[in-house]
């Protein structure tokens, strides 16, 4: 039973799973929008929500968090030098999803995860 078990197993082992979280929440970070399925936005926003909150304090302690958790050097620098300074006064709800119909192979429903 699965009682009490909030994350999404995504059909990955953990590895994976954990991996394309964090490339995708860089890749978010970076572009501002990603065009994914229903479930990986789901499973991806809360750790999107929690990098923008540490880049607000701007501090090393913060940008060694990110560096634990983000991928790609840029990222971490937009986050911290843009992000941070553009949320500064927000108290929280960063993202955006938006529903884009079903993808054509498989049915699964499509969204863009965005900033807001």
């Amino acid at each position: 039973m699965r009682h009490r078990n909030k994350n999404k197993i995504l059909d990955r082992e953990k590895g994976p799973r954990e991996l394309m979280l964090r490339n995708m929440a860089s890749s978010i970070l970076l572009y501002e929008k990603v065009k994914t399925t229903k479930a990986k936005a789901q499973a991806v926003r809360p750790l999107v929500e929690r990098m923008i909150t540490a880049s607000k304090a701007g501090d090393l302690a913060a940008r060694r968090g990110l560096i634990k958790v983000l991928l790609q050097k840029n990222a971490i620098k937009k986050t911290i030098e843009v992000l941070g300074v553009r949320y500064k006064e927000r108290p929280g709800g960063y993202t955006r999803i938006v529903k884009l119909g079903t993808r054509q192979g498989d049915g699964a429903e499509m969204v863009q995860i965005e900033l807001v």
